[in-house]
């Protein structure tokens, strides 16, 4: 019988084998978004299917279960060792409700929407993606099925990025943003409302392109380790903590949508870089969830990046840049202008507060497509239909309205929860940052994010996926997640950006 280290290396093998196939298949998804010649879909497709094939199939081999029901009730292993079996073999358990064909036919479907998805973007039809769609849809409900679930089929579809969140979780979540959210908003309604209207000039792609450069390795962004790039949706993907990968989207005549998707991404990026090298292809070398990765791309990017301290260093030289476009401009205007609040029809262009009722409509579509109550063709209407409700916009076509995300290809349903949760985690933690930072805000004002990342590297970044979402906000903040908390920002910032302090 081998003994308890060479049992552990056995299953450190597997592990990082795994790894490597999905990693493999990682370079070639970031490659079909950014680079791939269109004609490469259809084999693109077969070789991710293949990779995602061979690394289920080692994951939930026989021989695999019983190498972890054995390690788990070892003895002789330390903490690190522990944790890592423990969380392996709840995955385990998992994966095997889920069979190589299964995985291979949804890999393979994943490739076949996505490139389906891109072509109606461009032409701008919805009826081009729902053929697709309507398949996927039907894979995932058959995914929630063999998952397994106690209420709401739905719940099996979050748990696969916030490990214990369900229906019954997020819907008092959701319902109080529907309560709270529009008091704020009726309050900046009132008052006078602050111009944008100079994030819409020329501003040329290569000097966008290098000022977000400039700002991801002030963040601390390792360009020996990773990498940014241009594709339609901004996105993050990772390799290794050695080898991460952010993309941007630049348009020439609205500065914005670069700026805050790098900013954005690179937060992502620098949770990657931050997982611990060492245990690579286990679950501590892993993040914890969507939701705390959308923490940390959510602090950086609204916390951080739309900050008025965060521009006292970065508006001369974005000036120095764009003379042309800003000389005019000064630094409070710039920062109003960064947080002006008002309905839109994008998403990842949305203001900090509006972003909420952009999740909340795909919340409420994804739950009835899953349940069954809303079929694929019904889509674009009810899409429709609940952004005139929530936000008082009518979307004029399907590129703005239905085709605007990519998560319904990758079929990562249960997916956009996740941002709103992440934006109310990123609110505590920030709080938290302050209290234990000394002179935090005066390091922001100075271009000066070391310690700011070096707290983020401890509380959150090192831990893998020893904890649950809950317990680590628990650890850093002292409670679970709290939305107070977020209102309570909400309400500090946007009381200076719309001046409503006495507007009670």
């Amino acid at each position: 019988m081998p003994d308890t280290e060479q049992l552990y290396s056995a299953y450190k093998t597997i592990m990082q084998k795994a790894a490597d196939l999905n990693n493999a298949s990682a370079v070639l998804g970031w490659d079909q978004e950014v680079y791939m010649p269109t004609k490469g879909a259809e084999f693109r497709g077969r070789q991710l299917a293949t990779l995602a094939g061979q690394a289920h199939e080692l994951l939930t081999s026989d021989d695999f279960g019983k190498l972890l029901n054995e390690l788990s009730g070892r003895q002789g292993l330390v903490d690190v060792e522990q944790n890592n079996v423990r969380l392996s073999l709840e995955d385990y358990e998992k994966n095997k409700k889920l069979s190589a064909a299964f995985v291979e036919e949804l890999s393979k479907l994943t490739s076949e929407c996505f490139n389906a998805w891109i072509t109606a973007k461009k032409q701008n039809d919805f009826t081009l993606f729902a053929p697709s769609l309507t398949k996927m849809i039907a894979l995932k409900r058959k995914q929630a099925e063999l998952l397994g679930y106690k209420a709401h089929p739905y719940d099996a579809l979050l748990d696969e990025y916030e490990k214990g969140a369900t229906v019954a979780m997020l819907d008092p979540v959701f319902a109080g943003i529907k309560e709270q959210m529009p008091l704020l908003l009726a309050r900046i309604k009132s008052a006078t409302q602050v111009s944008n209207d100079f994030f819409h000039q020329h501003y040329p792609k290569q000097q966008q392109w290098d000022f977000g450069i400039d700002v991801l390795n002030h963040m601390g962004f390792d360009f020996e380790a990773g990498r940014q790039d241009i594709s339609e949706h901004p996105f993050t993907t990772t390799f290794a903590p050695t080898d991460v990968r952010i993309t941007t989207h630049v348009n020439e005549n609205n500065f914005a949508s670069m700026l805050w998707s790098c900013i954005h991404e690179g937060g992502h990026g620098l949770y990657e870089q931050g997982l611990p090298e060492d245990q690579y292809g286990l679950p501590l070398g892993a993040a914890v969830s969507l939701g705390i990765h959308e923490s940390q791309s959510r602090l950086w990017e609204n916390c951080i990046g739309r900050g008025k301290d965060f521009w006292t260093y970065f508006y001369p030289r974005l000036q120095a840049s764009f003379p042309e476009q800003l000389s005019y401009i000064d630094t409070d205007t710039f920062f109003k202008a960064a947080n002006k609040v008002e309905p839109s029809l994008i998403r990842i262009e949305a203001d900090e507060l509006t972003y909420h009722f952009h999740v909340l409509i795909r919340y409420e579509i994804e739950k009835a497509l899953i349940e069954g109550t809303l079929e694929t063709e019904e889509i674009p209407a009810r899409w429709n239909e609940l952004y005139n409700k929530y936000l008082g916009v009518m979307p004029p076509d399907d590129k703005t309205g239905a085709l605007q995300d990519v998560h319904w290809s990758h079929g990562s349903f249960g997916y956009f929860p996740t941002y709103t949760l992440g934006s109310f985690y990123a609110a505590q933690f920030y709080a938290q940052a302050q209290k234990d930072i000394p002179g935090l805000l005066e390091q922001i004002r100075k271009g000066q994010f070391k310690p700011l990342l070096e707290w983020l590297r401890e509380k959150v970044h090192t831990h893998g996926r020893r904890y649950t979402s809950e317990e680590l906000c628990e650890r850093i903040t002292g409670k679970k997640l709290d939305a107070a908390c977020f209102m309570s920002y909400a309400e500090e910032k946007f009381g200076r950006v719309y001046d409503l302090v006495n507007s009670k």
